[in-house]
């Protein structure tokens, strides 16, 4: 087996996580946060924890289903907390985690950039179209 130089082994990790190359694990993080309900969601939670129900006010249209699956996949991601306080009725908050706090200014810009430009959007729309 030859030997390689630490450069080498560093380059070869590198190419482990191409996500141009399709059994890349980055590739499934990156269908994660391209979700538009991940992105709503972890908008939401940038002022800080929120209830259930409030995100559910916050992130409108999303269903119960797709938003509950939403916060569990954050969870199981790293990118939310949930926490439980026992009271009657239960109490349950979701939070970003630092990891989340880390993603946030990527997906905040795409929502600023798509509230931004969705006229030109339409534009570009209608002209094709047309």
């Amino acid at each position: 087996m030859p030997t390689r130089t630490a450069a080498q082994r560093r380059a070869q990790e590198r190419a482990r996580y191409d996500a141009y190359v399709a059994e890349c694990p980055a590739r499934q993080l990156l269908e994660r946060i391209g979700d538009k309900w991940v992105s709503l969601v972890l908008n939401a939670l940038a002022g800080g924890p929120l209830r259930y129900s409030e995100v559910s006010r916050t992130v409108a249209g999303v269903s119960q289903k797709m938003l509950t699956q939403t916060l569990r996949a954050l969870e199981r991601d790293g990118l939310v907390t949930r926490t439980v306080t026992p009271a009657v009725p239960v109490r349950v908050d979701y939070a970003l985690t630092g990891l989340g706090r880390s993603l946030l200014p990527v997906v905040a810009a795409v929502k600023d950039w798509a509230e931004a430009h969705i006229e030109e959007v339409h534009a570009a729309r209608r002209a094709y179209d047309g």
